[in-house]
């Protein structure tokens, strides 16, 4: 399809200034609902301090669990909370929009645009996170740490790390809601694979648990799935659990699991759109 393949020719210059307005276009658009981030905070920071007192009372029982003290675990609580919306952590996102412009065949006219559809939706992705990262992020995390003793860093270019973490992270929860999105071409409901990510992505990104506290083979599997890239290492990261070489890798997890999954969306899209059988259209 035209679609696919017309912005591999387009010069580069080009090509950067159209995602770039793609992904303002992005954070304009979510920063026009204002009371849906304003409920956005405040439910976060409800959900934060409940699950604070949660973790409380468990490293009360257990100081050392999962290998966090209580001021590591707590800050661990409110990174989630931070997360919750720029990561998806629940796995909801814009696929559900991509899956009914696949139903009623408007995605049809998506692949005749002079744009790349997965670019297109990354670029628009990242905008909300970049919106959902400051409007819903930074005031329960700033809650979080005048009501608790977090262990946040002192060093500038630990924040920086983090944030980098954070894109990384992004990027992998696009990949996957991506790939989630495009069943749509398959399925006649997209809302059962739509709930199904959203429940692995809350158990495997460390959303109600970090997943170092899961034992065994369990624990280190769920480490190595690329769900643990949106929560878990830029946690890590943040609280200065890599260092040095391993700062390095835990970056490099993530961006593995960027690329094999956007190639793997890429593939789908290229299969999806080489059929063209949009249900409903």
């Amino acid at each position: 399809m035209r679609g696919t393949d017309a912005w591999r020719d387009a010069p580069v210059v080009h090509t950067v200034r159209l995602y770039g307005l793609v992904a303002a276009g992005g954070f304009r658009r979510f920063s026009t609902y204002r009371a849906a981030t304003a409920a956005g905070v405040f439910t976060n920071t409800v959900f934060g301090f409940i699950l604070a007192y949660t973790f409380v009372a468990l490293w009360h029982e257990r100081p050392q669990l999962g290998g966090y003290d209580q001021a590591q675990a707590l800050t661990f609580v409110w990174v989630g909370q931070a997360l919750l919306a720029p990561a998806a952590l629940l796995g909801f996102g814009f696929q559900e929009e991509l899956q009914e412009r696949i139903r009623s065949g408007d995605v049809a006219v998506d692949l005749y645009r002079p744009a790349d559809l997965q670019l297109w939706w990354c670029a628009h992705d990242l905008g909300r996170a970049a919106f959902q990262l400051l409007g819903r992020g930074v005031v329960p995390m700033a809650v979080g740490a005048l009501a608790f003793e977090l262990a946040l860093p002192a060093a500038a270019g630990t924040w920086l790390l983090f944030l980098l973490a954070v894109t990384l992270g992004c990027l992998v929860s696009f990949a996957i809601r991506y790939l989630v999105g495009l069943a749509a071409f398959w399925l006649l409901d997209g809302q059962g694979i739509n709930l199904l990510n959203s429940l692995v992505a809350m158990l495997l990104s460390g959303t109600l648990l970090p997943l170092t506290v899961f034992p065994g083979a369990f624990g280190d599997i769920a480490q190595a799935l690329p769900w643990a890239a949106m929560l878990q290492v830029p946690a890590d990261v943040l609280l200065g659990r890599h260092t040095g070489a391993g700062v390095a890798g835990a970056l490099a997890f993530q961006a593995a699991w960027a690329v094999a999954l956007l190639a793997a969306g890429r593939a789908l899209q290229s299969v999806a759109t080489r059929r063209v059988v949009v249900q409903g259209g």
